[in-house]
This record gives C-alpha cells, structure tokens and sequence, in this order.
C-alpha cells in the first residue's frame, strides 16, 4: 500500500470485472494500478476505457506487478482456483469472485495457502457486504422478528441460454448452482447458520448441468428453508426471513438490494431504504481495504469459514442432483 492508497489489479476482463473496475472508483483510497488478461490487446482496452495505469498480457505478470497490494480474480469459475493461488503465492492479497472455487477441495487449498503465506484471503460474495443486507441482518441478531423460523428465496433467469453458453457447459461449472443458486445458500446460511440437513432436486440439461435446482434446508433449531434457482426461468428474486414476531421482505434483486420491509404485527411496514451509486460492488472493494489497513487477514463478513461451510453445502447439493464438473 502506499500511503493510505490501496492498489488494485483486476485478473480477468470479462463483464463482471468491467462492472467492478467501474464501482472501484468509488471506494476511498482505491487506487487503480493494473490489469491482467492472457491477451495484451485486452488488457491494454480495458486499463484504457477504466483508467488503469498498467495492463499485463499475462496473469502471471500481474501476480508478479510489485505495485499491486491485492487482485480481483474475475475468470470464469474453474479458473478461479488456478489463478488464485497464483496471486496468494505471489504474496498477493485476493479477492476471488463467489464462487470460490468449483468444490471444497479446492477451497480449502486456497485457505490453506492464504493462512501459510498470511496473507488476505476473501470470496467477493457481495451481497454480504451490501449494507440493506447488513441492516436486516442486524435487526435479525436484535430479535426485530424474534425467533426465526423459514427463510424462502429465489433467483431466476428467463433463459434459454444457448448450448455454447459457459452456463451449459460443466467443464466450466455451468448450471443454476453456482452462478444463483450460491446466493439463496449463502443468504440462508447468513440468517440461520449452518443447516443440519440438506434436500436437493433439479431438472439437468443435455450438458448435465442443473437447469433449474430446489432446495430444503433444515436446522437443529427447528428453522426451515426453501430455495430455487433457475437458468430457464425467470423467478421474482426476491427473499423474505420470517420470525414469531415479524417478517422481513427482500424484493427483486435481493443479491444487491437499495431497501427491505420490516412488518410487524401491530405495526406498520418499515421499509429502510438505501441509497447508493454505482452497482454495488464497491462495497466489498471498501470492506477488503478496511481488513488490509487493520491488518486483517480475513473478514468477518465474508469469512473463510462461512465460504467452506457454503461451499460444502453446495458440494452436498450437487451430489444429490447429480451434477459432476
């Protein structure tokens, strides 16, 4: 780091790393240094339209860039694993984007190789560093809807993707799981914890990936939960967490909310409202620059453990559903 400047690289220049190059801006001290693509002409594109200072026609030359504090790996899932332990082995602080990794196995390599080398490790699940889902998860832990009982939530796309599509093809863990299902897991795993059983089913397309996956959570506590994720249907993508004194509704977009609604018995709706620029990624980008300035290697809302307690959860899924990468 320099200063109180945190200089940021970007492994990976597809859409997802254009969204988060653009919010990266927003986050105080954030500094854009570098970019890393296994094409030079592409990375020289991208650094230029996002104002990068530097663009590296390789990973391994971005991993290797002394002037990079911590990179966003944004490659395709199977990839994350690979370029990852890349970065950690360079010294490099990381945030992979969710999913981790395509089993946990792998995760659990990638944390061991974090904490050996001590350095930062974090999976970008966004959503827990969205401060609507960070508000509702406080009021929850303050007993605003008392005992929690079931949590619903859903995350659909209209599809039908082409059969070329990275989401149809297993070797790059395609399917509704990993890419939707992950957030309906990880939001029920951040209300209740981790489940004590696990019912999964799912309509698998030609490829053998899941196109459309239900799932049934249960925990000790007697809670229940109830998830979907599909990419050949659009569902509302909305969540709600009930409780024995009230209800908390997410709407459409719950993966990156502005607001949610508190009722009540008794009451009337509170809706708390949150309003933000940009896409919402810089909210993570924000929560890895406070870790590394308070020296931090992991972070307590989106911690290491919570990544291969989910990641287990969907290994479980995917075994009962059939799908294998």
């Amino acid at each position: 780091m320099t200063g109180q400047n945190v200089r940021w690289g970007i492994l990976g220049l597809g859409g997802i790393a254009a969204t988060f190059a653009a919010d990266l801006p927003l986050v105080p001290g954030a500094e854009l240094a570098a970019v890393g693509s296994r094409d030079q002409k592409t990375a020289d594109a991208f650094a230029q339209r996002y104002g990068f200072a530097r663009a590296h026609g390789s990973y391994a030359a971005l991993a290797a860039d002394d002037e990079v504090d911590v990179i966003y790996v944004a490659t395709p899932h199977a990839y994350h694993h690979a370029a990852a332990l890349q970065c950690i082995e360079a010294g490099k602080a990381v945030l992979v984007e969710k999913p981790i990794t395509l089993d946990l196995p792998t995760a659990a390599q990638l944390v061991e190789a974090a904490r050996s080398r001590g350095v930062f490790l974090m999976e970008a699940m966004w959503m827990r560093c969205n401060p609507a889902i960070r508000r509702a998860a406080e009021l929850v832990e303050e007993g605003a809807i008392g005992w929690v009982s079931s949590i619903h939530a859903d995350f659909g796309l209209q599809g039908p993707f082409a059969a070329e599509h990275r989401l149809r093809a297993p070797e790059l863990g395609g399917g509704a799981l990993l890419d939707l299902g992950v957030y309906p897991v990880h939001l029920a795993h951040l209300f209740l914890g981790l489940p004590s059983s696990v019912q999964a089913w799912a309509h698998l397309t030609p490829e053998r990936v899941d196109e459309h996956t239900g799932i049934l959570l249960g925990w000790q506590s007697g809670a229940v939960g109830a998830l979907t994720c599909s990419i050949n249907g659009a569902s509302r993508n909305a969540a709600s967490i009930t409780g024995t004194d009230g209800r908390i509704d997410i709407p459409p977009g719950f993966m990156v909310p502005r607001s949610f609604t508190l009722s009540r018995p008794d009451k009337a709706p509170e809706t708390f409202e949150f309003d933000f620029p940009g896409s919402g990624y810089q909210f993570e980008a924000a929560e890895v620059q406070r870790c590394l300035a308070a020296g931090e290697r992991e972070s307590p809302l989106v911690s290491q453990t919570t990544t291969l307690e989910v990641m287990n959860l969907l290994d479980s899924i995917r075994e009962q559903i059939g799908v294998i990468y």
